[in-house]
């Protein structure tokens, strides 16, 4: 039986997960790290201990299900992205990645703006300029660091110095390459007017590969500190948001992806590039070849959940906090949570909004504070949705939702009847790292096309659809999207 590994490298730690030929799981490894917060705003990290812990879980995995190297096809990447790897003409680091949750780019953005206009920059890359972005990054370390930037040569995404780790060569996939802010979407690959206009060289960029294209194969350096059989290809992969949707099926117009993690995430497939013309949800070319996606990004989804159990109730379990919110009527009797806990993303890309409860009575208690949050994030979920539909994205026919919110059934629930659209979940429990594994599949030829590799490996099953009270959460949302331009004040003064 061969295999195929997907390696997945996140904010915290790298997982390799292991797929036999019938799309199986048959085994996880994991090694975890951790970030740093330098100054207030900032997030960086040092990209070698991506490279140990890819390594250190690729032995894991190899070791635990017993499987040899010579029985490993193929390795397909996935990961964090928007971070700044740069590096010099030696391949050697130059400074810590600054990642993607980095907020110093302020400034930045704006001389972006300025440089290229708002809306040909829309026009061009699908996006706004966010500080989130790889693109800010880069000038920022232009005007702040110069030593750095006269030595730079490279510039890598973080799953991509691992790569170069793996092959010795420098690639990107086009999903990674389009959150940069420096690719050009509708001709799926790097800008030259962009780069031009920000005066970055070309040469400092990756090729840019299709998801299931071969990149480089394994070094025999690689493969000592691995356990992998040198010449063992790599294909492209895909940034984390489209390997998980690939690891959920979501790779064709009409299925959309909702991962409900820490943030929320919603996922669209399309056939052609689109973009919002305010650029409030990201556009960026899929991992799929010839697909592109639209994407809303809410900071604090499950994180708002996470955080009103800590506050009301530390210590308590999931299960038994939703218990209580599964008797309030729908509405929450009145009661509107804001989710913007850290900011957000979409629709309102605005680092300075704030969590609220609107609308507390004396006769509310825990449990509705606890429903509350649950339909205010359905409702910003729903938020981004829109403004994807309006944009042109067709309107769902099934949401097939991963995370760790999806174990609540009165949320998904909520999410059905607040966005209209039947949820399902799917067999796979990996994410990006299996969506990765998919892509090292075609990539190698057991299957045709990522389409066919997910219509034989992963099975999703209805978990709910609208029922009754959809009218009443259709109302509600009406009032939820007043609440946002009303309190914007209070929040930008404070």
């Amino acid at each position: 039986m061969s295999h195929v590994l997907g390696l997945d490298v996140s904010t915290t730690a790298t997982k390799a997960v292991l797929v036999d030929d019938a799309g199986a799981v048959r085994g996880v490894g994991l090694a975890e790290y951790d970030f740093s917060v330098p100054r207030p705003l900032w997030s960086e990290q040092d990209p070698r201990a991506w490279w140990d812990a890819a390594a250190a879980a690729i032995r894991s995995v190899l070791r635990s299900t017993g499987v040899t190297a010579d029985d490993v096809s193929a390795i397909g990447l996935s990961g964090q992205m928007h971070g700044a790897v740069l590096l010099d003409r030696d391949d050697h680091v130059l400074r810590p990645a600054i990642l993607w949750n980095d907020q110093r780019t302020v400034a930045e953005c704006e001389a972006i703006r300025e440089a290229i206009g708002p809306q040909r920059l829309i026009e061009i890359t699908g996006n706004d300029a966010l500080p989130g972005f790889t693109a800010p990054k880069l000038l920022w370390v232009r005007a702040h660091e110069p030593e750095v930037w006269n030595r730079v040569a490279h510039l890598l995404l973080p799953k991509d110095y691992v790569r170069l780790r793996l092959t010795g060569s420098h690639a990107t996939d086009k999903a990674d390459g389009a959150g940069t802010l420096l690719f050009d979407l509708a001709a799926r690959d790097w800008s030259a007017e962009v780069l031009a206009a920000l005066d970055i060289p070309v040469s400092w960029m990756p090729a840019a590969r299709e998801g299931p294209e071969v990149t480089g194969a394994i070094t025999p350096g690689a493969a000592g500190e691995t356990g992998l059989l040198a010449g063992t290809p790599v294909v492209a992969g895909g940034g984390d948001q489209a390997a998980n949707a690939i690891g959920v099926g979501a790779v064709a117009p009409g299925t959309v992806a909702l991962s409900l993690g820490t943030s929320g995430v919603v996922f669209a497939t399309t056939d052609r590039p689109l973009s919002e013309p305010a650029g409030r949800v990201h556009a960026f070319c899929h991992a799929v070849p010839d697909r592109w996606h639209m994407m809303s990004v809410m900071l604090s989804a499950g994180g708002s959940l996470r955080w009103i159990r800590d506050v009301l109730a530390p210590g308590t379990d999931y299960e038994s906090l939703l218990d209580g919110a599964s008797d309030v009527p729908p509405g929450s009797d009145g009661l509107w949570f804001l989710p913007y806990l850290t900011g957000e993303r979409s629709p309102h890309p605005d680092p300075l909004a704030r969590g609220a409860f609107v609308g507390l009575t004396i006769a509310h208690e825990r449990r509705h504070l606890v429903r509350a949050v649950l339909e205010g994030v359905a409702y910003g979920l729903r938020d981004g949705l829109d403004l994807m539909l309006a944009a042109g994205v067709p309107a769902p026919d099934q949401i097939r939702a991963s995370g760790g919110g999806t174990a609540s059934r009165l949320w998904v629930q909520i999410l059905a009847d607040v966005l209209d659209a039947e949820i399902a979940t799917v067999d796979t429990a990996e994410g990006a790292a299996y969506g990765a594994a998919v892509l090292a599949a075609v990539g190698v030829g057991w299957h045709p096309r990522v389409e066919d590799a997910c219509a034989l490996w992963i099975t999703a099953t209805a978990a709910a659809a609208p029922g009754p009270d959809a009218a009443t959460y259709a109302e509600g949302h009406q009032a939820y999207r007043e609440l946002y331009p009303a309190l914007a004040p209070v929040f930008h003064r404070a």
